[in-house]
């Protein structure tokens, strides 16, 4: 496994075009691999992960098995000239030696962006409805049915950095809640049919729980919506 930072340069139009559709988006990504053809058959998952951190600086993150090469990126979305000089745009790193120190018990920081959604049925008779949790107590609680099937617990607070007597009991943020509609082209149609999903990004602190659990998280994913940016957890030692 491989993981990936590439370092996206907003000033370009191309790269503004690029980040404004998950569509769009994931189609770079899957330039990435010339091995892969849309048509092979189970196709190793992908994870990608758009950051924007305090220095304004826009990143995106790959999980893959294969090692990418994202030359056309970088002319598209990069810094051509630098990489001309000898700076390749991006890093991808081996991921095994992190996914080897998963033991449990150990803590980690972690982020991760996802689509929190639960499945609704208005009235009797009809189908359920994939619907967004919207607010942060709900999307808290999506990721917390899933800790344990997923191979981590959260880190809960010491009591006396509990502002409020509900909702502060984890170390976890949730944060930068996006409503994203975009069209999706399928093969053989004419009007692309529309996409809308909500993303939101947790930043906390988790224990490991099952470490074979985690690595399967890590490496797969977790939730819906893998394909348009959303399930890739990363982790960094906890201070």
């Amino acid at each position: 496994m491989f993981l990936t930072r590439f370092r996206i340069n907003t000033a370009r139009p191309a790269a503004r075009q690029v980040l404004s559709s998950p569509q769009t988006m994931h189609a770079a990504v899957m330039s990435a691999f010339p091995q892969i053809l849309p048509s092979t058959p189970n196709t190793p998952r992908i994870l990608w992960r758009i950051d924007r951190n305090a220095s304004a600086e826009v990143l995106l993150y790959m999980t893959s098995t294969h090692r990418p090469d994202f030359t056309h990126l970088v002319e598209q979305a990069g810094w051509p000239a630098a990489a001309a000089s000898g700076t390749p745009g991006w890093q991808t790193y081996d991921y095994a030696p992190l996914l080897d120190r998963l033991d449990k018990g150990s803590t980690w920081n972690f982020r991760l962006t996802a689509n929190p959604v639960h499945s609704v049925r208005n009235r009797d008779g009809v189908p359920t409805k994939r619907t967004a949790h919207l607010t942060p107590k709900h999307q808290l609680g999506w990721l917390l049915q899933r800790q344990d099937a997923s191979g981590f617990r959260l880190v809960a607070k010491p009591a006396d950095r509990q502002h409020t007597t509900h909702g502060d009991t984890y170390q976890v943020v949730i944060r930068d809640q996006r409503h994203l509609d975009f069209g999706k082209r399928g093969p053989g149609t004419g009007r692309p049919n529309r996409v809308t999903l909500t993303t939101v990004t947790y930043d906390g602190r988790l224990e490991v729980t099952d470490p074979p659990a985690l690595r399967r998280v890590l490496t797969q994913g977790i939730g819906k919506a893998k394909a348009y940016g959303c399930g890739l957890m990363t982790l960094a030692p906890a201070d």
